[in-house]
């Protein structure tokens, strides 16, 4: 059905009412009424607890729960709405607070009961401005006008798609709740808000290949592992490695237009340090709070496990309400393992015929399911917009052989694999650089050349050859010792540890290092390039290597912490002074 078509749907378009027959845990059985569909909306019980139909056998409907289901019994109505799991998408969005079904967690002193809608949202009026005139013709995605006072991102109200013709009636510039009519084209009455089944991806024009880096801030992926926009990313680590640190920098400074954030089955507590920090921190586009264009979706490990599921699910369908109206976009999930965890629990109480570790059979195809809804495209309405995602994954023990991690690195284009080791080390972030990838590279090398940067992929080659060859010696050095080794591999040791230490390593608590810009992350690569090259002539040359350890490198690694975010200029300074130093090593 096209959104034009649910939009013109009357709210008694439902099949009648039915009672039901038994309670166990979230599953509720309810009697056939006919034409009842597989994962059709329920109101369960007198409070209209939500519910999604999951099996349909003889006379018997059962309806997964997304609530606690204490109260409700036997014998209690169960109506079922005549549509899918659907979201309500609108101006409220943005700087909101929501739970895996896009109820307000904010602004309403009731969420928590069962059954609770938030209606606060639909008191609310936005300042609505048409950009149509009346009698106009236009096509499905075109603009019809846009809302002020929904936050720094400008939100427009969109034709339906699978609707077009001629405005029959458009709104003066005027204040409008989200559920009034702001236009009719043709028969379709349009309004500020509008529901969107969560698991149907919103229509596109098209698919196009991204050659645009999304610059996340953090040089270790920039540099070495980028993701293009529009593709996706996971996160695997273990416990105490640094995921949901790493996730909310790239939440905070990521050059995305608007962030969501998903708090998927996580602790409650790190859930409220994502939304303080995000409520506090400014936003370096618009001098306001970064959480204005941020809308974050928390179902964290205290709430309905059963809206888990559907929480992931709803954070693309967000995103792609936004990117409809041309924006960029970025979804963090965290973490993807809790969603799989629900999907398991389900499936064992629905009776299905387990797989790896208990997972349902179809676990591929649902985590390739969700990674398949990123892209970036041209809208319906002819702009471009994207979708990038980015998932964390958790495994249990830290094994990335598990399931879950296991089938998302066959889905994902970029994995950024945390190492327990680094982060035991202090080094954060704790990206391995020998058990991450980026498929993107070869299009991004390109982006890049055309950005006037025609040396990033030469650099970070550079990069990655004397990290590899650091790593080939740290055995060696641990059986033999540094002294056994010859000068030249000596150095290399101590390039490796320049680009570690001076590069890769990144300060979340620094307000010069927490964000470092795409012009420093080069400079700072070519200083340590530089000095380390330095150092290979001095050995080559005959200066015996321990005179060239014995060396002062402090003021290179501080040059990432002593520089701004975009000083590039300080980074070549410090960078001059290095190799001045080292020729009087020379001489």
């Amino acid at each position: 059905m096209t959104e034009a078509a649910e939009r013109r749907r009357r709210p008694t378009d439902r099949q009648p009412a039915s009672r039901i027959l038994r309670v166990t845990g979230p599953l509720v059985e309810m009697g056939y009424t006919g034409g009842i569909a597989m994962y059709d909306l329920v109101s369960l019980g007198p409070a209209g607890l939500p519910g999604e139909v999951v099996a349909i056998s003889g006379d018997v409907v059962t309806v997964q729960a997304y609530e606690y289901t204490g109260g409700l019994a036997p014998g209690q109505t169960a109506v079922p709405q005549g549509r899918p799991l659907s979201v309500r998408l609108g101006p409220e969005l943005l700087g909101g607070i929501f739970d895996g079904l896009l109820r307000p967690l904010s602004g309403a002193d009731d969420w928590l009961l069962p059954g609770a809608q938030g209606a606060a949202a639909e008191e609310r009026t936005w300042f609505f401005s048409p950009v149509v005139a009346r009698g106009e013709h236009v096509a499905e995605g075109q603009s019809l006008g846009t809302i002020r006072g929904a936050g720094p991102v400008p939100v427009k109200v969109l034709v339906p798609s699978g609707c077009r013709g001629t405005v029959a009636e458009v709104s003066v510039a005027a204040e409008r709740a989200r559920d009034a009519v702001v236009a009719v084209v043709g028969d379709t009455e349009v309004t500020a808000g509008a529901l969107w089944p969560v698991r149907r991806p919103r229509p596109v024009r098209e698919r196009v290949d991204s050659h645009e880096a999304l610059t996340t801030g953090q040089r270790v992926i920039d540099q070495l592992f980028p993701v293009a926009r529009g593709s996706t990313a996971a996160v695997p680590g273990g416990f105490g490695t640094g995921k949901t640190v790493l996730l909310q920098q790239i939440a905070k400074w990521c050059d995305a237009d608007v962030i969501v954030y998903v708090g998927c089955g996580e602790r409650g507590n790190e859930m409220a340090d994502v939304i303080t920090e995000l409520s506090e921190l400014q936003d370096p586009r618009t001098g306001g709070r970064l959480a204005d264009r941020t809308v974050t979706i928390a179902n964290t490990s205290n709430m309905p496990m059963m809206a888990r599921e559907a929480s992931v699910h709803t954070g693309v369908t967000v995103a792609e309400y936004f990117r409809d109206m041309g924006l960029d976009v970025v979804v963090i999930a965290d973490s993807t393992s809790r969603w799989a965890e629900a999907l398991r629990e389900f499936a064992s109480r629905t009776g299905a015929l387990p797989a790896e570790e208990g997972y349902p059979a179809g676990l591929a195809s649902a985590i390739a399911a969700f990674y398949e809804r990123a892209a970036a495209v041209t809208t319906l309405g002819g702009e471009r917009g994207s979708v990038t995602v980015i998932g964390a994954v958790s495994p249990p023990g830290g094994d990335m052989t598990e399931p879950v991690t296991a089938h998302t690195e066959r889905f994902v284009r970029c994995l950024w694999t945390l190492d327990r080791d680094l982060a035991y080390a202090r080094h954060y972030p704790a990206v391995s650089w020998a058990g991450s990838f980026s498929r993107d590279v070869p299009v991004l090398a390109a982006g890049h050349r055309l950005d006037g940067d025609p040396e990033w992929a030469r650099r970070r080659e550079r990069v990655g050859a004397v990290l590899a060859e650091a790593d080939r010696l740290a055995d060696l050095v641990d059986l033999i010792g540094i002294a056994a080794l010859p000068a030249r591999e000596r150095v290399s040791v101590l390039a490796g540890r320049l680009v570690r230490e001076g590069v890769l390593q990144q300060s979340a608590l620094s307000e010069q290092d927490a964000y470092c810009g795409p012009e420093k992350t080069a400079a700072l690569a070519d200083a340590v390039l530089a000095v380390a090259g330095r150092c290979h002539d001095l050995v080559d040359s005959g200066v015996p290597a321990a005179k060239v350890e014995e060396i002062d490198f402090g003021p290179l690694l501080r040059a990432r912490e002593d520089s701004g975010p975009h000083d590039s200029a300080g980074v070549a300074a410090c960078r001059d002074a290095m190799l001045s130093r080292l020729d009087e090593v020379r001489s």
